[in-house]
């Protein structure tokens, strides 16, 4: 099966491919791709950086090459990308795909992506550079949770919706605050520009609990012995500041700990490993209330599934 350029509007105008960290999407992305000459889009906020190919286990130069790949490693890792740069990009890409007879097939584990697609964005203001270089520099050295108390002296609605662990986020709240002098989340209650306007399918994996504990420890080990840590050590060596999202991603502090000889390799991988969890464990909580739009199935059953649901579109 392949789609045409008239075909687009008349049945499906994309395949959506959620799910937690190690569910298998781009496995599955890729399949569906090769059956119906679609173009697999990156929907992962970790995956768009270039540095970080194996740590984020990006698709192979080999599973690249099978089926075309964009929006994957086009990021440099000292670039502070959001997920309003994200949306740009995905606008530009959705024409070009479009343009190409191809199906888009987005797939990844980041939940605002996802909802950029669909439900749109906050409208935020830009934060000027000279106010997000000095929110950082007082931020700098200071604890996440002392960082979230003064979020919450000034904008307590945005305070309760973010962990205290999040620096990244926090950080963000005060920028925009001191831009604005106005509330983070009263700009993310006013949405707009959603990306998917016509038909779409959009599905969410769901393995098995046990078995996505076994495969996120598995995939980690596969990871380090793919050259992860060397990865890690390059992107050490370019003194990054640490709140950059490339920095924080999955693993990479606890390496970075272990590289500077804080902790030990095994305790490195044992952190990782953990946050990894927890982190699949809130992809699952955040899909379930943010995003009804899509259909839960487990990853074996899911090809069958999309196939079926793709012939009765169009």
């Amino acid at each position: 099966m392949r789609f045409g350029r008239g075909q687009f509007g008349m049945g499906i105008g994309a395949i959506l491919i959620a799910g937690p960290t190690a569910s298998g999407k781009s496995a599955l992305a890729i399949h569906l791709a090769e059956r119906l000459g679609g173009t697999v889009i990156n929907a992962d906020s970790m995956q768009v950086y270039r540095d970080l190919r194996i740590i984020t286990a990006r698709p192979t130069l080999a599973e690249e090459a099978a089926v075309p790949h964009r929006l994957f490693g086009h990021v440099d890792a000292a670039v502070n990308y959001s997920v309003a740069r994200w949306q740009t990009d995905m606008a530009a890409m959705l024409e070009t795909v479009r343009a190409e007879g191809r199906l888009p097939i987005i797939t990844g584990g980041t939940g605002l992506y996802f909802k950029a697609l669909t439900q749109g964005l906050s409208d935020i203001p830009p934060v000027p550079e000279e106010i997000r270089v000095a929110v950082r520099a007082e931020a700098e050295g200071r604890a996440p949770e002392d960082l979230h108390q003064i979020l919450a002296n000034v904008d307590p609605a945005t305070a309760r919706r973010l962990r205290p662990t999040d620096p990244q986020r926090i950080i963000r709240a005060l920028e925009v605050f001191r831009a604005t002098g106005q509330s983070l989340a009263q700009f993310q209650e006013r949405r707009a520009g959603a990306l998917l306007n016509g038909p779409f399918l959009a599905y969410f994996l769901e393995p098995d609990r046990d078995v996505l504990r076994a495969r996120i420890d598995a995939r980690f080990d596969t990871m380090v012995q793919s050259g992860a840590v060397n990865e890690i050590e390059r992107l050490m060596e370019r003194g990054l500041d640490p709140a950059l999202p490339a920095m924080r991603a999955h693993s990479v502090p606890w390496i970075i700990r272990a590289l500077r000889g804080e902790i030990a390799m095994e305790d490195a991988a044992e952190g990782g490993k953990a946050d990894t969890r927890r982190y699949a464990k809130r992809q699952h909580t955040w899909f379930r209330h943010q995003a009804p739009e899509f259909q839960w199935v487990a990853p074996e059953a899911a090809a069958a599934q999309v196939l079926s649901q793709v012939n009765a579109a169009i």
